[in-house]
Parts: C-alpha cells; structure tokens; sequence
C-alpha cells in the first residue's frame, strides 16, 4: 500500500470520527452483541435471523447507551496459487503464479444508527491489486414498524447503489458465497446484469414491507450514473474498461415468503430487473440491447444451539437479452439467453470452524461473438470447497473490538468459458486472512476499562 493511500485512509477516518455525536455507533457496539449474534461462523457477511432484523430495522436497533460514531476497518490478504500460470497477471505487476497480496482490500465502514428510523451501511474499499479507492457498497435505510391487519408489519425505504446490496438473504449475488476470493485468478467470463453488473454503477430508491413476518415485498428504481462521475468514485469507464450506457429507469422487484420456528428457519423468493443498454455507449442505431433478468432463490437454516448451525442457500438466474443494437453493430444473434444456478451448504461449529461447499453452473446460447468465449458458449461449471476459522466474536472472546476470519478455499473446474478440455488450469487454491477492527468501539472499552474488555 502506498504511502499517499495510507494517508487519505487516516483522512477519511479523521474526517468521520469529526461528525457529529448523533452520528452512527458501529453495529456490535449500537448494540452490545458479539459478532455471532448476527453472523454465521461469528464473521459477516452470512447472516442469521437477528441480523436480517437488524438490517430490515433500518440498522437502529441499540443497547440504549450513547456511543461514539461508529467505525469499522477490514484488511482482507491473500495468497493464490492456480493449476496454471496466469498470464494476464503481468499486467498488474505480479508474478504469473504464486501471489501474495498483504492489501488485497482494505475497507472503511460507517454504520448503524442515524437517527430515529434511519440507519446506514456505507463502504469504501482500496483495491491493493488495483492501488485505486472506490466507493463500494451502499444502503441507508428508513423503517417503521407498525401493524396491518392485526399482524406486525414494517414499512421501509433503501437508497442504495447495487441491486441486492439492500437484500436479507444470503443467496442473491451481493451478498452471496464465497464471501471473498482472489482478486488475481481468473473468473469466468459470463454472468447476469443482476449478478453484480450494475454493482457501484447505479443509485436506486425503494421500498419494502413485511408483513406478519410472512411476506416481504420491495420495489425500487435505478438510474445509471454518470461515466465521468463513476471515475472520481473508482468505479468508472477508467476503472472497468466498459463504456456501455444504460439508459432511463432500471426497474427491480424483489419477493419472498419466510417461515421461522424455534429451530428451523426457511425462506423462498423471486426477484427480477429489466434494463436498456447501449452497447459502448453507442447511439447511431437508435437501438438499445433490452436485458430482462428473471431468478428465485432459497434460504434453509437450522439454528440448531450455540454448538451446531447449518445453513444452505442457491439461486437461479434466467436472463433474456434482445440484442438489437448489438446485432447491427457487432453482428451478433439478435436473442440471446443466460442461465445462472448456485446452491450452497455450510456447517458452523462453535461459531468457529464453518466449511462449506457450494456448486454452480453457467449455461446460455451460442453466440461466439457476443459472448466472446472460445468454446462458443458462455457455459462454466463447477464447485467451491472451502473451510473458515474464526477464533473471535462470540460473547467470551476478548478483545470484543477486534475479529479475523481465515479460510482456505478451492475452486474446481469442470468447464470453463465453454471448454472442457482446459478448465483444469483454472482451478484455484487460495488462503486468506480477513481481519476486522472498529477504533470508535476500541476508544470506549478502553474508557469502560477492564469491565468494557
């Protein structure tokens, strides 16, 4: 990490503990509960029943007690080593294999409570492979609670800058398995516009409601913002490469039916986005691609006790494109479709050691020139294996302010971009080590002294 890098980190850190009082305490110091309280495995972003409350409340929930504004810093390090070289890892100044990267990512967050009804998630990121900051995920929230019918229900708002980044569940592609992997090993080429295409590049409103811990309905409505705007945010052309244009309103809806009991909880939903795009911003066509992505997804856990969790999760995605303006520019096929399944299992014990499997599968149309894959079609498959330990976040580990989360992770190929034959030399193993610390919740227990750890 730079030395310039490292002091616009304490600029921003300084700049935020100057906010006012009134400003947002940190989400285990708001409310006095451990990281286990919320998180599967006692480290986010897998959450369980008291931390979809807490994110469908508008973040406010509070142990009562006035607190310092609320900070978090993540360092996220990793070593990568594929099957076979990577050659495109040269043009980031790394070796083609073998790579350790100590500032994989550092984040800032600023989160919890604003005020009665209002709360927020708000994260930048420096990208260490990239030496760039970003704005990153976003959600500030207002919610009510209230009743309907006789039944308890809550009525909210999000402004957030990424489709699903405003989701409960851990199966929509945000927040969805593996919660980090290598920033350095390559990925597969193809996936849907609701599967992180529009992540950053977006500002949408919404609103939601659940009713009778029952149902859940929200709609929202998205803007692209705009491409030289995007670059003084690091999540511009400059940054991505693609100058692509989505124009007028970007339309989301998102669905589920939830059911709880005292050991198990089960979740089943729908979610949908429809969009305009000029491909590379071009407009001599007076054509747009049209992108209609369509998916259900389901959530299962088994709370089991403080020893055993299980939780299982899987998603699948349908996109349809009309590629008008795409087939007269580039001659691709005038419909394409892409279809996206993942499902995953997880076992946690203790809070402290969780392995997890999960698959997943691309398949689509052929179309070599829109999806630009040397197997003609945009279709991968295969499996992720992976083991995390986290040793802090439960109730008796001290200190409270500080949590880490190793994990060791493999991803297998079976098909790549289309190609069997070369999948293989993808596969991927990577180690890492993700670490957390707030310094607003640090300042207080030192100040409670040995009673605030």
């Amino acid at each position: 990490m730079s030395a310039r890098a490292l002091l616009q980190a304490i600029g921003l850190l300084l700049a935020w503990v100057a906010l006012p009082a009134q400003a947002i305490p940190a989400f285990a110091e708001q409310t006095g509960q451990p990281c286990s309280q919320c998180h599967v495995g006692a480290f986010g972003p897998q959450l369980k029943p008291y931390g979809r409350d807490f994110k469908l409340y508008g973040y406010t929930a509070s142990d009562g007690e006035s607190h310092l504004p609320g900070l978090a810093l993540t360092l996220q390090s990793g070593f990568t080593h594929t099957a076979d070289t990577q050659p495109g890892n040269a043009d980031q100044g790394l070796k083609p294999n073998n790579n350790l990267i100590l500032d994989q990512q550092i984040s800032g967050y600023f989160g919890g409570r604003l005020g009665h009804d209002v709360g927020a998630f708000v994260q930048v990121t420096y990208d260490g492979t990239a030496a760039a900051w970003q704005w990153d995920n976003t959600d500030v929230r207002y919610a009510h609670a209230t009743s309907l019918f006789g039944r308890d229900a809550v009525f909210g708002l999000t402004l957030n800058n990424s489709p699903t980044v405003q989701d409960l569940w851990n199966s929509t592609p945000v927040w969805g398995f593996p919660y980090n992997a290598s920033s350095v090993a390559a990925t597969p080429a193809s996936s849907a516009l609701l599967d992180g295409g529009l992540g950053e590049q977006v500002l949408g409103l919404g609103a939601y409601a659940v009713w009778n811990d029952l149902v859940y309905a929200e709609f929202a409505s998205y803007r692209a913002l705009n491409g030289a705007f995007l670059n003084h945010l690091g999540t511009g052309p400059n940054r991505t490469g693609s100058t692509d244009i989505y124009s007028g309103a970007i339309p989301y809806l998102r669905l589920a039916l939830m059911h709880e009991t005292d050991e198990h909880y089960l979740q089943a939903g729908f979610l949908a986005l429809d969009a305009a795009r000029l491909p590379g911003g071009d407009r001599t066509t007076g054509l747009a691609d049209r992108v209609q992505d369509r998916g259900i997804d389901a959530n299962y856990a088994w709370k089991g006790s403080d020893v055993h969790y299980v939780s299982a999760h899987a998603l699948w995605l349908r996109e349809n494109l009309d590629l008008a303006a795409s087939q007269l520019l580039t001659g691709s096929l005038p419909h394409d479709r892409l279809d996206t399944l993942r499902a995953d299992l997880s076992y946690s014990w203790r809070n402290t050691w969780t392995p997890t499997v999960q698959w997943f599968r691309t398949t689509g149309s052929a179309d070599p020139v829109y999806w630009g894959t040397a197997g003609q079609v945009p279709d991968s498959r295969g499996q992720v294996f992976e083991i995390a330990w986290s040793p802090l976040g439960k109730p008796e580990s001290l200190p409270a302010w500080l949590n880490l989360r190793a994990a060791l992770q493999f991803v297998r190929y079976d098909q790549f971009d289309g190609d069997h034959s070369l999948a293989a030399q993808h596969n991927t193993a990577y180690l890492s080590f993700w670490f957390a610390f707030s310094p607003t919740y640090a300042l207080e227990a030192r100040a409670a002294g040995p009673a605030g750890h």
